[in-house]
């Protein structure tokens, strides 16, 4: 090897061969130090190897880097495979891959063929990485190299029985500033455009002319920050995810002209920009946490693990300079948490169960949150995806097969015919390509152009448009993400076995909008009555606002909500949905789908027939109302109510409340255990019982069907003659009520003739107990 292309990391290779074949190895070294690289190339000694890097961009960059060392391209001798490019065959011994792609192979069974395997930047910690991890530890078929740059080796090797081993790296000294107000000033999105601009300015003009690495939060920045610096007399390069491949070459490529490279966090690991000397952090990432059960995506500041990892790129050739916008002595939290601890696990749990693991029984380098596991499990449940044993079904197999969210699959699985399923397939893609192919605009004539070109104001009907036809110049589409969003739909058409993408959107949209309301119910969202609150809908569990790049037209009511994102809300609890996607759906549909629940009004009579007024409800809001024969429970209880009023198979409801009034004095005299039912319910429940339906089925019903078996017929008589419940003598009649505890009986005029009240002889015995007879307001012992 030449002296000059020896890296830091070098001196370990005997220690890492001799500890891969003792079992796994954790390898802990500085950024910069040669391990993405090196490392994998060690290990061909041993056999085939699978590298899985978290990003897109470095696994092209890394394959490209070392097959182009060997004189090859990518594919040869070394290749990859990431979502929509793959430059790799079933013979290529070293690949690099998403842990996306690497999770496909495993449930296939093609991570066999590799000896090893290799997480780089494990630090990261993403889901599907640390399910691979997982999954790997317990198959314990594979020789596993896990590194990072940042990572707690020693706690790792624990967890893996594994060989630790470090690296210092090679680095140069770099000289930290901080420019904030305060020693205490946590990172800020405030100002941060014209921020960023003094900071680089005051960067270029020391003597010195390496290249400047701007660490901004997210690609909204990285616009603002290059609109900034348009003056510079420097060459200003993005670098991100949703990059052109040329722009990535010519980011990771030194150039005549001096550069400022503005990268979100996909530059601090794995990738080495050459001939930087210079870091301006600005202390922020958009990341995911739990709040109030939902996943939601902040804008937050880094770890003081992440801020040494962008420390670090400033010293990698020379001494370098970092400039951190906020104050030395902020309170940055040590470690970023895992996504584990973060998210939701639905894509999780599925992906364990379609590799034939259970999820809650995996040993994690971190455990699962109980709570957020048993609500992924109980949603993918409900979707079909999971037995009750937490196996994948064939739905789940089928969800996990495409490439999108799983709400997304269920509902392409879901569709009945392959129009319909072609349709949610392009919606799909367009939601899941990295930006939306098509905005709304927001000028007058550009809102125009676009009822033009598609004059249904609804969000999903424009987005499988624009993934289908180019849309016009006027309403400035995004190329780049509806080529993605065609690639990802053609790339799933052809898992489906569909037709190609069509050149039209000629579907019965309104039908297929009502399979996915079908399909997904709690999609469904009602707008709040309220008129300041016109921008909020529910659907009675879950809030959203209707997004501001939303068609979703002001006098529409209800919405099938397809995409949404929450964000932070005021206070420390309060969260906010923005609804993002919006088909606008007919609010009877809601009823015609049987979301909606009715509540059943009084009955009246039209020509000698009840008929019962329903209100129906969703979201706590009437959405319509009618007038019907009643039918099911609504028949029932209307039956029983005729019947208890005598109006219907009489004497059934007089004997009913007889027998029910018999039965609560037997329970309150000790003679038994148990209550006594309120008698419409249990009529009705009865009447259930008897397989009635409507009113109709009173024909086939006989008043002795409906006595209820309280008191045992042979104590009956004998209990009726002991305590009456009413009494008739020749000139009155007296309804009887027992008061237990008291031990009194009290006699209640209902008619007769007979001005005086009874006499004690005149009625039965009811020894022990005080008898006393009220007529009116008049109350008088009976003697």
């Amino acid at each position: 090897m030449n002296h000059a292309d020896a890296l830091p990391i070098d001196p370990l290779k005997e220690p890492f061969l001799d500890a891969l074949d003792q079992g796994p190895v954790v390898v802990s070294a500085a950024t910069g130090s040669g391990k993405s690289t090196r490392l994998p190339v060690w290990a061909l000694a041993r056999g085939p190897v699978l590298v899985v890097e978290p990003r897109r961009v470095a696994c092209t960059a890394l394959a490209g880097f070392l097959a182009g060392q060997r004189g090859q391209a990518a594919g040869d001798d070394v290749g990859y495979a990431v979502r929509f490019d793959t430059a790799c065959t079933d013979q290529t011994p070293l690949v690099f891959v998403t842990p996306g792609i690497a999770l496909r192979w495993y449930r296939e069974g093609r991570l066999k063929r590799f000896t090893t395997v290799m997480l780089d930047e494990f630090h990261e910690r993403r889901w599907d990485t640390d399910l691979l991890l997982a999954l790997l530890k317990q198959d314990g078929g594979h020789r596993l190299v896990v590194t990072s740059a940042t990572l707690d080796g020693p706690r790792l090797a624990r967890y893996l029985d594994a060989e630790a081993l470090h690296s210092e790296g090679r680095g140069y000294p770099v000289n930290v500033r901080h420019h904030a107000d305060n020693d205490r000033q946590m990172p800020d999105a405030r100002d941060l455009p014209p921020r960023v601009r003094e900071a680089v300015r005051a960067g270029l003009a020391d003597d010195d002319d390496g290249d400047v690495l701007v660490f901004l939060p997210g690609r909204r920045e990285i616009q603002q920050a290059a609109t900034a610096l348009a003056s510079l007399d420097a060459e200003v390069l993005p670098l991100h995810a949703g990059v052109t491949g040329e722009a990535q070459r010519r980011a990771l490529t030194p150039g005549p002209r001096r550069r400022v490279i503005l990268a979100t966090n996909v530059a601090e690991t794995s990738l080495t920009i050459p001939g930087v000397t210079l870091v301006v952090d600005a202390g922020l990432e958009r990341r995911t946490h739990q709040r109030n059960g939902r996943t939601v995506l902040s804008l937050t500041p880094i770890s003081q693990a992440s801020a040494d990892q962008r420390r670090g790129r400033a010293g990698r050739t020379a001494p370098g300079r970092v400039i951190r916008l906020w104050g030395e002595n902020a309170p940055l939290e040590a470690r970023t948490p895992p996504e584990i601890q973060r998210e939701e696990l639905g894509e999780l749990v599925l992906a364990a169960a379609c590799a034939g693991r259970r999820a809650g029984v995996l040993d994690f380098p971190d455990p699962l949150p109980a709570h957020t596991l048993d609500r992924a499990e109980r949603q993918l449940n409900a979707l079909g995806a999971l037995d009750a044993d937490g196996r994948a079904t064939e739905r789940g197999h089928a969800l996990f097969a495409l490439p999108v969210d799983t709400f997304f699959a269920h509902l392409i699985v879901a569709m009945a015919d392959a129009t319909a399923q072609g349709f949610m397939v392009d919606l799909a893609a367009a939601l899941s390509a990295r930006r939306r192919p098509l905005t709304l605009p927001r000028d007058e004539d550009g809102r125009r152009a676009l009822a033009d070109w598609e004059p249904r104001p609804c969000d999903a009907t424009t987005l499988v448009r624009a993934v289908r036809q180019v849309p016009p110049d006027a309403l400035k589409p995004n190329r780049a993400a509806r080529d993605e969003a065609r690639q990802l739909a053609t790339q799933m058409r052809a898992l489906l076995k569909l037709p190609g993408l069509p050149a039209s959107l000629d579907e019965e949209v309104p039908a297929i909008l009502a399979a996915a309301l079908a399909a997904n119910p709690r999609a469904a969202f009602l707008r709040r009555e309220k008129e300041r609150r016109r921008d909020a809908m529910g659907n009675g569990g879950e809030e959203v606002r209707v997004g501001e790049d939303s068609r979703f037209p002001e006098e529409a009511q209800a919405a099938l909500v397809l995409d949404s994102h929450s964000l932070p809300g005021k206070g420390t609890r309060q969260t906010l949905t923005l609804a993002t996607c919006l088909a606008p759906v007919p609010v009877q549909a809601l009823v015609e789908q049987g979301l909606a629940e009715p509540e059943t009004g009084g009955v009246e009579w039209h020509d000698g027939e009840p008929v019962v007024t329903r209100h129906w409800y969703y979201a706590g809001r009437r959405v319509h109302t009618d007038t019907a024969r009643p039918e099911g429970a609504a028949a029932r209880q209307v039956l029983a109510r005729l019947i208890l009023d005598g109006d219907c198979l009489a004497p059934a409801g007089e004997r009913l409340m007889d027998d029910l009034d018999a039965w609560r004095l037997y329970l309150a005299l000790g003679h038994d255990q148990g209550d006594a039912p309120e008698a419409a319910p249990w009529l009705a429940r009865r009447l259930g019982e008897l397989g009635v339906e409507n009113l109709d089925d009173r024909a086939l019903l006989e008043p002795r069907d409906l006595r209820f078996p309280g008191i045992p017929d042979w104590e009956r008589q004998r209990f009726d003659e002991k305590y009456p419940r009413f009494v008739a003598l020749s000139d009155l009649k007296m309804r009887v009520h027992y008061q237990i505890a008291r031990r009194r009986v009290e006699l209640e005029y209902r008619s007769g003739s007979r001005k005086a009240a009874p006499r004690r002889w005149e009625l039965p015995a009811w020894s022990g107990w005080r008898v006393r007879y009220r007529k009116a307001s008049r109350v008088v012992d009976v003697i």
